[in-house]
């Protein structure tokens, strides 16, 4: 039996279905590639007895938490788990110790990954084909994905230095009210977003919750690379504590500062959502019953992992973040240098990029038309890979912007790298030149 494309889902035909599939694809033909592509955890630190060492610390916690029943604690551990997630409560303690955030467990949604968060909520929220999403653009391509397969439509808002737009997102939410269209979210990653790697200021992240209550829509906040910016006590607010008006439904991920190979991420949804006879639920329960149909409970050991490591750092993935929080900023300070000394100032070809303060990314703008085809030529010939930037708009239309990631590698092979891409850009402006 043959099936017809036309037959499928139309999320399967858009350009974002098959981002993550050809960049990867691209990095496994060309294993000897250096790869300035992959926003992965740095892998120094990996420790397997650190897993194992993680487990008996969350099974002596289910032992004392269940007054010492040693069925219950392994029931806990190895049955099939409660649908909300068996650390809820640790989670919470982890946003009181480290984000200033006061939630109730209870609001707490333990999910497969962020990724799995962002679609419960957008699926929750996807009432009828008027209601849509915003996002800044470039934005992270699982966005785009996930409300795809919502069947939800994204409003695209422009990105600015600040990180946002906000004439342009008052603007969207004007003209799609306009055409009949409910604006229900605005998804944002307001510390060192991808693939950009700005931040927003406290400023304009006060403005943004002004907007969603003048507007009435909601912030989807995803923050997985927030602790990794200088060390420093003078962190800015997440948007989710800043929060007065319960706004803000919170995203959250273990992957880089727990383990990524957990796949642990959290949804904090503590809106109340109000039923026609007048009783009234959390939105994190509703976001439950879409889990219960899709992927039914969170891995109990895999969230044992997650719950030992915070167990042992006191509920600060901060504090056991110091070490790699150092190789990040290390790393962005030589791939900083690294580009300065191969395009400095006035020489040609011209060559400019942003400068982030933390995360994983940042973007570069060169001379000529960066796609798909461009980067497989330089996994080929050159031998390092990088990210076009228009997977991050979720359409195929050339862009001369690229993603460079410095999170996983060491110094020696950041200057490998760039003395590959160097050689790819002098190549393509050569080329520009003679024809």
């Amino acid at each position: 039996m043959s099936l017809h494309a036309a037959d499928l889902h139309g999320s399967l035909h858009s350009p974002v279905s098959e981002s993550m599939n050809f960049l990867n694809e691209v990095a496994q033909r060309y294993p000897e590639a250096v790869s300035l592509a992959a926003g992965r955890p740095y892998e120094g630190f990996f420790d397997l007895a650190a897993v194992h060492r993680y487990l008996d610390a969350f099974h002596d916690h289910l032992l004392a938490v269940h007054d010492g029943d040693l069925a219950q604690a392994n029931r806990t551990l190895l049955q099939y788990g409660r649908t909300k997630g068996i650390i809820h409560d640790l989670i919470a303690g982890h946003l009181r110790v480290d984000e200033a955030v006061t939630v109730d467990p209870e609001s707490i949604v333990v999910t497969v990954g962020c990724q799995e968060a962002l679609y419960l909520t957008l699926r929750a929220l996807r009432q009828g084909e008027d209601d849509a999403v915003m996002a800044v653009v470039p934005s992270y391509v699982g966005v785009h994905g996930a409300a795809s397969l919502a069947d939800l439509r994204l409003l695209p808002v422009q990105d600015a230095p600040e990180g946002i737009d906000l004439d342009d997102l008052a603007a969207v939410v004007r003209d799609a009210k306009a055409a009949g269209i409910r604006p229900r979210a605005l998804y944002l990653i307001p510390d060192f977003a991808n693939p950009s790697g700005t931040s927003l200021s406290r400023r304009t992240r006060q403005a943004v919750l002004e907007a969603a209550r003048e507007h009435d829509f909601l912030v989807l906040e995803d923050n997985p690379y927030g602790m990794f910016g200088p060390e420093s006590d003078d962190r800015t607010p997440t948007l989710k504590a800043l929060d007065r008006h319960g706004r803000v439904v919170y995203l959250g991920s273990f992957a880089k500062t727990g383990l990524p190979g957990a796949r642990v991420g959290y949804a904090v949804a503590d809106q109340t959502v109000l039923a026609a006879d007048g009783s009234s639920t959390l939105l994190a329960d509703e976001l439950a019953k879409v889990k219960s149909m899709l992927t039914v409970n969170t891995s109990p050991i895999a969230q044992a992992v997650i719950g030992g490591k915070l167990l042992e750092n006191g509920l600060s993935l901060h504090a056991a973040n110091r070490r790699e929080r150092r190789i990040y900023q290390e790393n962005l300070a030589h791939l900083l240098d690294g580009l300065a000394k191969r395009f400095p100032p006035g020489s040609r070809p011209e060559v400019s990029w942003n400068v982030p303060a933390g995360g994983f990314f940042l973007l570069l703008t060169v001379p000529f038309t960066a796609d798909d085809r461009l980067l497989e030529h330089s996994a080929r010939r050159h031998k390092v890979l990088w990210t076009p930037v228009h997977h991050f708009y979720a359409d195929s239309r050339p862009r001369n912007g690229i993603r460079l990631s410095f999170s996983h590698l060491r110094p020696d092979e950041i200057d490998t790298g760039l003395d590959r891409l160097a050689a790819l850009v002098h190549e393509q402006t050569s080329e520009g030149d003679r024809r």
